[in-house]
């Protein structure tokens, strides 16, 4: 019996994938060039309307999302949620913004600032623009917060993004503390964030140097399945997602005069998700259950 209702449910989560990718595809097909209304980023609130299906399947279907602690983004105004990075491909800032637009009490949408490579690659660039994301920098930071959004930053940078499985949920270093800056001058709230589940998508087993550099990519991950089954090697693992917020935390203009403070502080936002993050792993059954 119990074998049955499991049978019927990957068949029910079968149908919803499958309607899924038929309405994104019509989505797409049915946006014009002289459709396209961008804001000054490039974000196209169509085009993220048309690519909604899949993004939902993905949320709801295939990783499960959870989210904690909802309750600690603002209701209005600006904020910057730092959360730690990770999942090889950026799935993490898609998944992130889907939480808070979908759990939010109001609804809010969230920009996300993404590495420089992903804009040096075909087509990645123009799609991440398209869906909200902004080229990681402090000056597209202060202009997205002087318009009161909701902005998430991953201060790993690449070295999150491309960690070997060996190292999952290990925070690397958080840079200088450009985010610390940028929350002092602004007068945002800083909001840390917790993501489990986005390691084990793609497990990087091992990275070749030579083969990226050939290919202007800052790393080529080998996987259990890519590069060795090719294109299948990229479908991500299902592993289970968990979104966890911890308490606004309010940073000083005082920390501006002295770049120890800044670094200072950098150190205890990273603490902080770390400990986030120790809390979530203990909590969860196992890959792929919460």
């Amino acid at each position: 019996m119990a074998r049955k209702k499991k049978s019927a449910k990957k068949h029910e989560v079968l149908e919803r994938f499958e309607m899924a990718v038929m309405q994104t595809v019509m989505g797409v097909c049915s946006l014009s060039a002289d459709s396209q209304q961008t804001d000054d980023f490039g974000c196209d609130m169509q085009f993220v309307q048309a690519v909604a299906p899949i993004f939902d399947w993905l949320y709801t279907d295939y990783w499960r999302v959870q989210t904690i602690g909802m309750s600690n983004i603002p209701a209005t105004g600006r904020g910057l949620i730092v959360a730690n990075h990770s999942g090889t491909l950026p799935f993490d800032g898609a998944m992130l913004n889907l939480a808070v637009m979908r759990n939010h009490p109001h609804k809010r949408f969230m920009r996300f600032l993404v590495e420089d490579f992903v804009f040096h690659s075909p087509f990645m660039g123009v799609t991440m623009n398209r869906l909200g994301g902004v080229r990681a920098c402090p000056e597209n930071a202060t202009r997205l917060l002087e318009q009161d959004d909701l902005v998430a930053v991953f201060p790993e940078g690449v070295k999150g993004l491309g960690k070997l499985y060996e190292d999952r949920y290990q925070l690397a270093r958080f840079g200088r503390g450009g985010f610390v800056r940028v929350a002092a001058e602004n007068d945002t709230p800083i909001i840390p964030c917790a993501i489990i589940g986005a390691e084990e998508i793609y497990p990087i087993l091992w990275k070749s140097d030579i083969l990226a550099k050939s290919l202007g990519i800052p790393y080529l991950p080998i996987t259990p399945l890519f590069p060795m089954f090719g294109g299948f090697g990229l479908i991500p693992l299902p592993s289970q997602w968990v979104i966890a917020f911890g308490k606004p935390i309010h940073v000083p203009k005082s920390v501006l005069d002295d770049p120890l403070k800044i670094h200072e502080k950098s150190l205890d936002i990273r603490n902080v998700i770390q400990q986030m993050v120790d809390t979530l792993l203990k909590s969860r059954k196992s890959v792929w259950q919460f």
